[in-house]
C-alpha cells in the first residue's frame, strides 16, 4: 500500500512539472488572438459589456410591474388608551372614561402592485442604457486594438532580441578567431602588439553588449508575458523571424487607403459622447413633465389577544386599494433651468471635442502614413547598406592579415558593420511597429 501510494503521489508530481514546463509556441497572430482572450484589459472589457447589458435590463425594469410584499406583527406590551367622554355611559358631563381599542395583536399581509404609466426620465433612461452599451462596445473594440498592437509590438521585441543575441554570438566567435590569430602573428614578430589590443578592446565591447542583449531578452520575453495574460517566466517560443515578419509588414496598398476617419474608434467613441450628452439635456428637460404612476394592493389583517394566528380558528379579514398618482412640477427656483443651461453646456463641449477629435485623427493617419512609409524605406535603404558594410569589413580583414591595412581600420570597419547590423534589425521592428500604429488608427486588423 505504502509503495503504491508514492507512486501516486510521483505520478501527480511529474504531471504537475509538465504542465509548468509547458511551452506555448506562437505565430504572430496566433500570440494576438491569444492575447485578445487571456489579456487582463481585454477580459475586463468584455466583462464591462455584460455589466452594460444587465445595466440596460436594470433600466427597463423600471417601467414594468413591480410586486412588493409586507408582513406586519405588532404586539402590545401595554394597549394605548383612550378617552372616551363620560356622558356616553351617563356620567357627569366633564368626565372621561378611560379605554382601550382593539385587541393585544395584530397580524397584517398586504401585496402591492406599482406600475410606472409615465416618465418622461424613464424613457430618457431606456436610449441613455442603449447608448452606455454601445460605449462599453467602442471601449472593447478600442481594448482589442490597443492589446493587438502591444502584443506585436513585444513580439517584435522579444524577436529583435533574439536576432541582436545572434548577431552578437557570430561577431563574437569570428572576433575570437581573429584574436587567436593575430596573437599568433605576434607571437611569432610579425605585428605590432597594438594590433593584438585593438581587437581585444573591439571583443570587450561586443561581449558587453551581448550580455546586454542576454537580459534585455529576458524582460522582452516578460512583456510579451504580461500583455498574453500568461504567467510572467512561463515559456513562450515564437515561431517567426523577425525578418520574415518585416517583409510582410510591408504593405504598399495601407498607404493608399482612405482617410476617412468617421468610421474609426476614436471618432466613434468621441460620437457616442456627444449622443450621451444631447440624452443628459433631454434628461433634464424632461424633469419639467408630470409623472404619472398606479398601484393596487390587497392583504389581509388578524386580531387576537394571544399568537394564534397560525391556526386554522383565526379569523382573516381582506382588504384591497387601487390608486393614481400624478406628480405635476411647478416651481423649482428656477434649478431645473440652470442644470437645463449646464447640461447645453456640456453638449457644445462634446461637439467641439468631436470636431477637434475629427481634425486630430486626420492628422495622425497622415503623420502614421509618413513614418510608415519612411520605415519602409529606411529597411530597404539600411539592407542595402548591410551588405556593403559587410563587404568593406570582410575587405578590411582581408587586408589586415595580409598587411596592407592597420587594426585601426580594421576596428572601424568592424563597428561600422556591427552599427549597421543593429540599424538593420531596428529598421525592421519600426516597419512593424510603424504599420500596427497606422493600422491602429484606421481600425484595420488584418
Amino acid at each position: 500500500m505504502k509503495n503504491k501510494l508514492l507512486l501516486l503521489i510521483s505520478f501527480l508530481l511529474s504531471l504537475q512539472i509538465t504542465a509548468q514546463e509547458e511551452t506555448l509556441n506562437l505565430s504572430l497572430q496566433e500570440a494576438i488572438d491569444y492575447a485578445i482572450k487571456n489579456n487582463t484589459t481585454a477580459k475586463n472589457a468584455t466583462l464591462d459589456i455584460d455589466a452594460a447589458k444587465k445595466q440596460k435590463w436594470e433600466t427597463t425594469a423600471i417601467g414594468l410591474p413591480q410586486i412588493s410584499t409586507t408582513i406586519d406583527y405588532n404586539n402590545w406590551i401595554k394597549q394605548q388608551v383612550s378617552l372616551l367622554p363620560g356622558e356616553i355611559t351617563g356620567g357627569q358631563p366633564g368626565t372621561f372614561i378611560p379605554v382601550t381599542f382593539g385587541t393585544k395583536q395584530t397580524a397584517n399581509a398586504t401585496a402591492t402592485l406599482n406600475q410606472l404609466l409615465f416618465d418622461g426620465a424613464y424613457l430618457v433612461g431606456l436610449q441613455s442604457a442603449k447608448v452606455f452599451l454601445e460605449i462599453s462596445k467602442n471601449a472593447k473594440e478600442k481594448t482589442d486594438l490597443e492589446v493587438r498592437k502591444a502584443t506585436i509590438n513585444a513580439y517584435g521585441n522579444v524577436l529583435l532580441s533574439q536576432e541582436s543575441i545572434t548577431i552578437y554570438e557570430r561577431n563574437i566567435s569570428i572576433l575570437k578567431k581573429n584574436l587567436r590569430e593575430t596573437e599568433a602573428i605576434f607571437k611569432n614578430g610579425l605585428t605590432e602588439e597594438e594590433n593584438v589590443e585593438q581587437l581585444q578592446i573591439t571583443l570587450k565591447q561586443i561581449t558587453s553588449g551581448h550580455k546586454n542583449a542576454l537580459r534585455l531578452n529576458s524582460i522582452a520575453h516578460q512583456m510579451l508575458n504580461i500583455t498574453l495574460g500568461v504567467e510572467l517566466n512561463a515559456k513562450v517560443t515564437l515561431t517567426e523571424t523577425l525578418e520574415v515578419l518585416a517583409l510582410k509588414n510591408v504593405d504598399l496598398e495601407l498607404l493608399n487607403s482612405s482617410d476617412d476617419v468617421q468610421s474609426t474608434i476614436d471618432y466613434q467613441i468621441a460620437s457616442n459622447d456627444k449622443r450621451a450628452k444631447e440624452l443628459l439635456l433631454k434628461l433634464e428637460k424632461t424633469k419639467a413633465l408630470p409623472t404619472l404612476s398606479a398601484f393596487i394592493n390587497a392583504g389581509y389583517a388578524g386580531n387576537n389577544e394571544e399568537f394564534q394566528f397560525l391556526t386554522k380558528d383565526q379569523k382573516w379579514f381582506g382588504s384591497s386599494l387601487f390608486g393614481v398618482s400624478l406628480n405635476i412640477p411647478i416651481f423649482s427656483s428656477f434649478k431645473r433651468n440652470a442644470t437645463t443651461q449646464r447640461a447645453k453646456i456640456n453638449l457644445e463641449k462634446a461637439e467641439n471635442n468631436l470636431s477637434e477629435t475629427e481634425k486630430q485623427l486626420k492628422f495622425q493617419v497622415a503623420s502614421a502614413k509618413s513614418n510608415y512609409q519612411f520605415a519602409i524605406e529606411q529597411f530597404q535603404t539600411s539592407k542595402e547598406s548591410l551588405t556593403l558594410a559587410e563587404r568593406i569589413e570582410n575587405k578590411n580583414q582581408t587586408k589586415f592579415f595580409e598587411g596592407i591595412t592597420t587594426s585601426f581600420d580594421l576596428r572601424q570597419a568592424q563597428q561600422q558593420l556591427y552599427s549597421t547590423q543593429q540599424e538593420y534589425l531596428q529598421s525592421m521592428l519600426e516597419v512593424i511597429n510603424n504599420k500596427v500604429t497606422l493600422e491602429t488608427l484606421l481600425n484595420k486588423t488584418n
